[in-house]
């Protein structure tokens, strides 16, 4: 086919692409779209010349993005990671049953984030190594919800908006609850030593970074029974920018599989070192009926199912784990461990 075009073809091609020079804008934004333009050369015949579109996108510079895709992915599954075991902590302290739920994650300025809460609890939290707080906010139903739990009570919300001298330091172990799964989470990409510095329940109060800078808004769905309430995290770009080159998942997968340094496992071996744990021993078991069980008094045998030719049980926490002997050290009783208990 000849690259050569006649007067009425030429005519005939500028006058469609003139129908559609309003859908042009739309079209440019794909990739590899193709536009024709007439050649200017005088004394030669004139010819269309095929260039290719230039691709792009929008870009709001009010609402400028900092994170990659890749990056907020990782994000995601390390706060995924986060909402897990914050729910696991918050049950075990409240002794209720918490879920909570990661419902989005969103870059904007910090100023917009202020003004989309209207009833919190703010924590300003700092996260050494790293420069420059955070914030965790939770709704104030949340927090009276919980508050309510742990004095007893079934978790009704409460409508009020500040809290008193003995709320706060309950509000406070419940950050500090949160703060331990976020370290926890965290652990994957930075090791992380997190540390309440405030509590306010005034958004005017809460400055953590400037207004038009750019933070990381997380948003949490919390379920306490019928009750369903939010919390946010607000983490300043400023804040992960030391560590963005680690939250690629490549890298996040690759540091992952990678054998532990020996400094990890005595760090490791340390925390594991120092932790308690509870022991107990169990000497047998007994059935009875509740109205035997109410005139129990002191004196009375209570004759168990334990052979005394037997080894007893050993309990870490619920769990058994060993057999062994009760018996004397000097003037104390001890346990002589014979064997171990395959689970």
């Amino acid at each position: 086919m000849s690259d050569i075009l006649s007067q009425s073809e030429i005519e005939q091609l500028l006058s469609t692409l003139s129908n559609e020079v309003g859908a042009a804008p739309a079209s440019m934004g794909g990739v590899g779209g193709n536009v024709t333009k007439k050649s200017t050369d005088q004394g030669k015949p004139q010819r269309m010349v095929r260039s290719s579109a230039v691709a792009y996108e929008l870009y709001d510079f009010r609402r400028p993005d900092k994170l990659s895709k890749d990056q907020l992915r990782t994000l995601g599954m390390l706060h995924d990671t986060f909402a897990r075991a914050a729910g696991s902590s918050l049950s075990a302290q409240t002794r209720s049953s918490i879920n909570i739920e990661m419902i989005s994650m969103e870059q904007i300025p910090y100023d917009e984030y202020l003004r989309s809460i209207s009833s919190s609890v703010f924590g300003i939290v700092s996260l050494p190594p790293l420069s420059g707080q955070i914030v965790v906010e939770m709704e104030t139903t949340l927090i009276f919800a919980l508050v309510d739990k742990m004095l007893g009570g079934p978790g009704r919300p409460i409508e009020r908006n500040m809290l008193t001298e003995i709320e706060k330091p309950l509000v406070k172990s419940i950050m500090e609850r949160m703060l331990g799964a976020l370290k926890q989470a965290w652990e994957a990409v930075v090791v992380v030593a997190p540390g309440v510095d405030g509590l306010e329940t005034s958004s005017q109060f809460v400055s953590v970074a400037p207004p038009n800078d750019v933070v990381l808004v997380i948003l949490f769905e919390v379920k306490i029974g019928e009750v369903r309430t939010a919390m946010s995290l607000c983490i300043p770009y400023l804040v992960l920018k030391p560590i963005t080159i680690k939250l690629s998942a490549q890298k996040w997968f690759a540091s992952s599989s990678r054998r532990q340094s020996p400094q990890t496992r005595r760090l490791m071996n340390s925390q594991v070192s120092s932790s308690t744990i509870d022991l107990s021993v169990l000497l047998g078991k007994s059935k009875m009926v509740f109205e035997e069980f109410c005139h129990v008094k002191v004196g009375d045998v209570i004759r168990l199912d334990q052979d005394t030719q037997k080894d007893l049980t050993l309990l870490i926490g619920n769990v058994p784990k060993f057999k062994g002997r009760p018996m004397m050290n000097g003037r104390k009783y001890v346990f002589s461990v014979t064997e171990p208990i395959q689970q």
